[in-house]
């Protein structure tokens, strides 16, 4: 659509006498146009929006009362996104074209005051930002690996660390963040969020954020605070631009990796040293680390090494002693069933702790064999908590069970075998089990299984030869 300038250049032109042709190939517009613009009054005014409200030139005015609406719902929902407002539109019966809509979006939200921005730019040791991310990684032959990834960075420095994680869970935010506290020599005041789901839990009746417990517990350990960063708000998080778009496209889009995971890790080391050691900030004119010895002086040392910090969840002792947590079970003593109590997470063991301290015990944190976690002896002092021999026989049967494929296709064929027997051979294989431990036990089934020889005695022969060999 030519402007009203445009429009009086052409009826100069043809008024000079060049011909429609000619005037059409100066301006790169069809010969039509230049004779429907011969046709038009003569141009008075350079306002192009009065003139076409005038002259009607242009596409069709939309209605004041469209335009109203439709700056009513936005005002009123100003994070609503531009589909909703439409849908919205269109339930009030207002006639607008998709098209028509999307043209009119950027005036009408240009036509609506904002408030004064204003950036959270902290002092030294005030803040830090942490954000999750995933990206797609460019590997040989055309392959790619999609990776999880924690960001964090202090505001006042600059100074960056990321690092690679299995899943964005609470377990994943809190150690990568407490392992981001380590290199960069201390703790902020606050950190500051994008409400990832492992932050914020809920929120209360008065629509104040319920933050996730384990979360909140190493908040008081360590002795800093936690903030939300509001919904689209990238100002809150200074005058920097998004991190995680940052690291996206620095490091992980601008690279080939020859692996998902020693290049991968190698090549972010160098990486991080770079950004955090030679390269000037854009935001600040520095090198962060330069500006990080002064946010050292002012945050706070860490009170636990993170290798050594256990995350606390509060869990239950089961009726039959075990603790359910993600998917494993531990044994507990048989005197804490059903009590409440606490379960430390490490990253190589748990350490659950009923309330008072009174029953306590130390797995690893993933069994070497099967989902369920007994410590030596725990079998035979849960058997001696079991009173009835009915109640007895079916305890050592479960145990078997829990082992997996293997003890229950021994157990499935050993019942079959001897149907009216079997509760002997329960015995001595439990007996057995509690002497040479879960890795021989099932290896012992496993051959007894291979061979058909379905009797604790034969199993009890083949530990024997075992021991002899």
């Amino acid at each position: 659509m030519l402007r009203m300038i445009d429009r009086h250049a052409v009826q100069e032109m043809l008024s000079e006498g060049l011909s429609a042709g000619e005037v059409a190939r100066h301006f790169g517009i069809s010969s039509r146009t230049v004779r429907r613009i011969r046709r038009e009054a003569r141009v008075e005014t350079a306002d192009d929006a009065s003139a076409r409200r005038t002259r009607r030139v242009g596409r069709p005015r939309v209605p004041d009362r469209t335009r109203d609406r439709m700056r009513a719902l936005m005002e009123g929902d100003p994070e609503a996104p531009r589909q909703e407002i439409l849908r919205r539109l269109r339930e009030e019966g207002v006639e607008v074209g998709q098209s028509t809509f999307y043209r009119l979006w950027p005036e009408v939200r240009g036509s609506i005051p904002r408030e004064l921005m204003v950036r959270f730019e902290g002092v030294a040791g005030e803040f830090a930002q942490f954000d999750f991310g995933q990206v797609d990684i460019r590997l040989p032959e055309g392959r790619t690996k999609r990776i999880h990834f924690a960001a964090y960075r202090l505001n006042y420095s600059r100074w960056v660390w990321v690092a690679l994680v299995p899943d964005e869970r609470a377990e994943s935010l809190i150690r990568s963040l407490l392992g981001s506290f380590e290199p960069a020599g201390g703790v902020p005041l606050r950190v500051v969020f994008d409400r990832p789901k492992a932050v914020v839990v809920g929120t209360d009746e008065h629509g104040r954020p319920i933050w996730n417990a384990t979360l909140a517990q190493a908040a008081i350990d360590y002795g800093f605070t936690v903030e939300l960063c509001a919904p689209r708000s990238p100002e809150q998080k200074g005058s920097v631009e998004n991190l995680v778009g940052f690291v996206k496209r620095s490091f992980f889009q601008a690279r080939m990796f020859a692996d998902g995971e020693g290049d991968l890790e190698r090549q972010l080391l160098a990486w991080l040293a770079m950004v955090n050691e030679e390269r000037r900030s854009r935001a600040t004119g520095e090198v962060p680390r330069v500006r990080l010895e002064e946010e050292v002086r002012r945050m706070k040392p860490l009170a636990i090494p993170p290798a050594d910090n256990g995350l606390r969840y509060p869990v239950q002792v089961g009726p039959t002693a075990p603790v359910d947590f993600q998917g494993v079970r531990y044994a507990m003593p048989a005197g804490a069933c059903g009590i409440p109590a606490t379960l430390h997470l490490y990253p190589d063991r748990v350490r659950i702790v009923t309330g008072g301290g009174r029953f306590e015990a130390v797995h690893p944190r993933f069994p070497g064999v099967g989902r369920t976690s007994y410590l030596k002896g725990q079998r035979a002092e849960q058997l001696a908590a079991v009173a009835g021999p009915r109640k007895r026989l079916y305890f050592m049967r479960e145990r078997i069970l829990e082992l997996g494929p293997v003890g229950e296709g021994y157990l499935t064929e050993l019942i079959h075998a001897r149907p009216h027997t079997w509760k002997g051979d329960v015995e001595r294989l439990f007996a057995l089990l509690e002497e040479v431990g879960e890795p021989t036990f099932l290896r012992l089934l496993q051959r007894a299984l291979f061979k058909r020889l379905y009797g604790a005695e034969y199993v009890v022969r083949l530990a024997a030869r075992e021991v002899a060999s």
